[in-house]
């Protein structure tokens, strides 16, 4: 299958770049201009490796267009509903693909009846025709019987045959497909042997793509190198100058059959890629790309290729639009409309419609193949999953208690009901569940300790300490999934303490430990016992089959995610019955999380191929969330003591099977309603208080609201926790000296208030003698060391020993020297005087006169001289000098560069025709020199320096005649065009410098001579030229496709 951009025949794909655009000024950029200008380096190299038969590839893909929808068209009425309602109702496009098979076979295709319509009829030649077609074509198609001789690591398995055959068939009918296959059933070996079918068999050139999650890169490259060993396989991941390396001495080359990438790097390598015919897209974990608008999913739908193929253990797990998504990527000529398909799938009535469930099935049946472990594996022993059930330890019921408390008038309906509120309640309730030391200061300490509070202190960490002595007794190795990496911090210090080998993996684990730590687990005679891993991180793609148990510490709210999970153990190569335990707090909000779950997993009603596709499954709305947290809040409430017991292991477990069983059976008698609203009441009948399809009182129960009873109120000791833990983590300093005391009536004095030196000393000679009245002795201080302590200290002392209070003169002269300063000014004040020097420059005194609030001009004049003649007084001179020079220097940059601007400008008579940047030898691809000109004359127009003016400038380009179709420019940013506005103003400051300094090398009669070229001499073009200039700047800033 190939994508719209290839065939360069119709109506793009629904993501555009910018190379796709129609406009001629925008049509001729990437987006990346360094990845670009190192691809234009090696055009000829991929000249000859990425297209070496366009031509032929063209061919191919009318080919399979044509081929496509014949085949389509034989299914059944569905497809000639999306045909005739999509791609064939645009027959007068000239690449619609009726037009295609026209121009190709030369014959008239009759129009498409509408759905039911079956008066034409054949006639014996067309249906003699038809035959023989169908035998010719089904001769040419190759099936396996047995193993290729091509695999090398082992023998195929029949299903995996059939399935290679299967994506035989699909190329041969130019189709692109979904090989959904349970996890754990060989779908990268059958897609390896199907690569392996294109270069032994068909003899197809490559190259070929694989795009998969990173945690399973690696395998990716094992498998080709064990099971078919004659593919050459590059893998493009690492880091930038990695990357380089790989793409320059690998990828230029072409000695390549497959190249092997993260979703991470297909998308910063786009460019690279974007360069490459590939024959076969094949994109691991494909439910990455459900959601059409997202990154990746617009980027691969960018890639040119012959043909695709999606690999998903679950292949729809929310929505019908997912599956819209997905046919749209594979087939993107008849799936273009996801209106269209919603509305020919209406998924309102989804339940019960037995047609439209058919009508599921056809859709996908060509392209989907999804085979199950127990349909096709009898030998893979069979996955056991047991729900236990433990309850809260005391501190886990404290905390749970206070988180409840917090939001009460949530919980009981009186406050508004806010969707972020309730998550973060329930995120709350759920760190609870899983460990109570998930809070900040829960846990004991300091000193922390890793002893037996870690256990005793959670409930779930009680069973696990239960259960894994009687595992490893057993001879099992065990998998533990959780959805917080923090709560795999308290496993792994539970591992160390009880000495359990263990690995660990999750979001933040670097690529080369993955692998190490995946390879450590499962090579033979390992010691490793127990592997940490979250579900998101651990939960695509890994081969974790020497393990044989499944420990799933919480719950996702996605069940795919926790299937997934548990399919790293329950997989091809499992030689034990897998046994998966799901941890369950009782009486809290996660039961209701796994009862969800549940009812999502049931409903498969509505299926496609066993794909578990629900199609009216809502989202978690606010009464949802509100009645999960409010389950078991009563029972909380009612109690303070752990409901943790200490029956035996086995005991647990058996109860915890009577409970599986009940809740197996209440989700067995799930009616309709019980299905669409997420919930286990099964009880419908009426009562008297229903009227016209009303209940009244359950009218009259929201009307009154819901109420939990809180726990009485306890009188305690005022302890404030904060507190305690403040004081408890902060390092240990010595107690601060106490401040020496002052006279109660002493004027306060700021540096800035600029008052006499000799009232400073007035009042010192105050402090001291007030001190020697209260008898002040001087402590030691503790930053100095003993002996300069002590020096300071007898200093002191003296001062305050031969103090002597102030004379009746000097008493009045203190109170005159009072007025003598700036009294009057606040902290305020001072600093937006400080922040209009900065902004003026210290020498524009007026402008500054007229900044400060609340001061008149002369005010600011007279605190100006003082200011300037005294500012060394400041304690803090350095901070407030630097802060005026930096604004000055702006200023300085400001006139600098109105000069560069101005000085250029006067060389041409018409700048916005005539000017010319000199870029050098960096010119980047973004800009054209049209766009750059404009820039830089609608700069000097409105004025550099103006507030707001890459604002303005940005209006100043929408209004702009010549601009209007120029999407490029159009859609800038204010700070987009702030930052090449920077760049152009460095070039003209150089160009500027340059010429003044061949200016004073030359002499003066030079620059005359220069001043009156630079109008009409060949520096820049006559009037009579413009016409000229102008086309010849349009041919030179037009940048053809790479």
């Amino acid at each position: 299958m190939v994508s719209e951009d290839d065939m360069e025949v119709d109506d793009g794909p629904p993501m555009l770049d910018r190379e796709d655009y129609s406009e001629p000024s925008s049509s001729r950029r990437q987006s990346e201009s360094e990845e670009e200008d190192y691809l234009d380096v090696k055009s000829s190299k991929i000249a000859k490796v990425a297209r070496p038969d366009t031509g032929d590839h063209y061919d191919q893909v009318l080919n399979d267009q044509a081929k496509r929808f014949e085949y389509l068209l034989k299914q059944t009425e569905v497809y000639s509903h999306f045909v005739s309602s999509g791609a064939l109702t645009e027959g007068k496009k000239l690449g619609s693909p009726l037009k295609i098979k026209e121009k190709k076979d030369g014959k008239v295709i009759p129009k498409v009846s509408a759905v039911g319509d079956h008066r034409h009829r054949k006639t014996e030649k067309e249906e003699d025709e038809e035959l023989l077609e169908e035998e010719r074509h089904n001769a040419n198609i190759f099936c396996f019987a047995q193993s290729p001789w091509y695999i090398k690591g082992g023998e195929m398995r029949d299903y995996q045959i059939r399935g290679l055959n299967w994506m035989i068939a699909l190329l041969e009918n130019g189709i692109n497909g979904i090989l959904a296959d349970e996890m754990g059933l060989g779908k990268t070996l059958q897609t390896i042997s199907f690569i392996g079918y294109l270069k032994h068999y068909k003899n197809m050139p490559s190259p070929h793509l694989v795009i998969c999650p990173k945690s399973t890169l690696p395998n990716w490259v094992n498998e080709f190198n064990r099971w078919c060993p004659s593919i050459i396989v590059v893998q493009l991941i690492g880091d930038q100058e990695t990357r380089d390396a790989i793409i320059n001495e690998k990828l230029m080359p072409g000695k390549w059959d497959v190249c092997v990438t993260s979703y991470e790097m297909a998308i910063r390598e786009k460019c690279v890629l974007r360069k490459f015919n590939w024959r076969y897209i094949v994109i691991d974990e494909a439910h990455r790309i459900k959601n059409e608008k997202s990154k990746l999913s617009e980027i691969v739908r960018q890639f040119r290729s012959s043909h695709r193929l999606l690999l998903t253990g679950t292949p729809l797990q929310n929505n019908l639009h997912e599956l819209w998504a997905l046919l749209n990527f594979l087939l993107p000529d008849v799936f273009n409309s996801s209106d269209d398909f919603d509305a020919w799938f209406n998924t309102s009535s989804c339940f019960g419609d037995t047609g439209l469930v058919e009508r599921l099935h056809t859709v996908l049946k060509p392209f989907l193949l999804r085979r199950l472990k127990s349909e096709v594996e009898k030998a893979l022993p069979p996955k056991k999953e047991l729900k236990i059930y433990i309850g809260l330890s005391k501190l886990q019921r404290d905390w749970y208690t206070k988180i409840l408390m917090k939001d009460i008038d949530i919980v009981n309906g009186a406050g508004k009901l806010e969707k972020a509120r309730l998550l973060n309640i329930l995120m709350q309730l759920r760190k609870c569940c899983n460990h109570p030391y998930l809070f900040d200061g829960a846990e004991p300490g300091p000193p922390f300790t890793t002893d037996q509070h870690l256990v005793d202190n959670c409930g779930k960490m009680v069973l696990v300490d239960k259960l894994l002595p009687k595992l490893k007794k057993q001879g099992s190795r065990v998998l533990i999934f959780s959805q917080m990496s923090r709560m795999l911090d308290i496993l792994e210090d539970y591992c160390l303490w009880k000495q359990y080998p263990y690995c660990r993996l999750d979001g933040q684990t670097p690529h080369q430990e993955r692998q190490a730590s995946i390879d450590a687990f499962n090579a033979p005679n390992s010691e490793k016992f127990i592997f940490m891993l979250t579900t998101r991180a651990g939960g695509l793609g890994i081969n974790l089959a020497t393990a044989d148990i499944v420990i799933l510490y919480d719950s996702d709210w996605n069940p795919q995610m926790d299937l997934q999970a548990m399919d790293r153990a329950h997989r091809i190569g499992q030689k034990k019955t897998v046994r998966v335990f799901r941890l369950i707090t009782e009486n809290t909000v996660e039961e209701r999380i796994v009862e969800r779950a549940e009812i999502k997993l049931r409903l498969d009603t509505v299926v496609i191929q066993q794909g578990r596709l629900a199609e009216t499954q809502k989202s978690l709305g606010k009464d949802e969330m509100l009645t999960m947290i409010r389950h078991g809040a009563d029972h909380v409430f009612a109690g303070k003591e752990s409901e943790i017991t200490e029956e035996d292991i086995d005991c647990i477990l058996a109860r915890s099977e009577e409970k599986n069983e009940a809740l197996k059976r209440r989700l067995e008698e799930l009616g309709e309603s019980s299905l669409r609203n997420f919930t286990l009441d099964t009880q419908e009948a009426s009562s008297v208080y229903q009227f016209e399809g009303k209940d009244y009182r359950g009218k009259q129960r929201k009307a009154l609201g819901y109420w939990i009873e809180p726990p009485k109120r306890e009188r305690k000791a005022n302890y404030q926790i904060d507190a305690y833990f403040r004081d408890a983590l902060r390092p240990h300093v010595e107690p601060k000296a106490p401040k020496a005391p002052r006279p109660p009536k002493q004027p306060q004095i700021q540096d800035f208030h600029f008052y006499p030196p000799r009232l400073l000393h007035l009042c010192e000679r105050e402090v001291y003698y007030y001190r020697k009245t209260i008898g002040y002795k001087v402590p030691l201080m503790q930053d100095l060391s003993p002996e300069e302590a002590l020096k300071r200290q007898e200093d002191e002392q003296k001062k305050i020993d031969e103090a002597v209070p102030l004379t009746e003169e000097e008493l009045a002269e203190k109170e005159q020297l009072l007025h003598c300063g700036f009294s009057n000014w606040s902290r305020r004040e001072f600093n937006q005087f400080i922040k209009a020097n900065e902004k003026y420059g210290r020498n524009d005194v007026e402008n500054i006169a007229q900044e400060v609030d609340g001061k008149s001009p002369d005010e600011v004049r007279e605190f100006y001289k003082v200011f300037w003649a005294r500012c060394c007084e400041l304690a803090d001179i350095d901070r407030v000098l630097g802060q005026i020079e930096r604004g000055e220097a702006r200023i300085q940059k400001r006139l600098s560069v109105k000069r560069a601007l101005e000085s250029k400008i006067a060389r041409y008579r018409a700048p916005f025709h005539q000017l010319r940047v000199q870029y050098g030898t960096n010119k980047g691809k973004n800009y054209t020199e049209e766009e750059d000109r404009f820039l830089v004359c609608m700069l000097h127009e409105i004025g550099f320096g103006k507030e707001n003016l890459y604002e303005e400038l940005r209006q100043a380009i929408r209004v702009a005649p010549q601009f209007r179709f120029d999407w490029f420019l159009k859609s800038r940013t204010a700070m987009e065009l702030q930052r090449r506005c920077n760049t152009l103003i460095s070039l003209i400051e150089k160009e500027m410098h340059d010429v003044e300094q061949n200016d004073k090398s030359s002499g003066g009669g030079r620059n005359r001579n220069n001043c009156k070229s630079g109008r009409s001499g060949s520096s820049a073009a006559t009037p009579e030229k413009r016409k000229t200039d102008v086309q010849d700047g349009k041919r030179s800033s037009r940048r053809s496709k790479a």
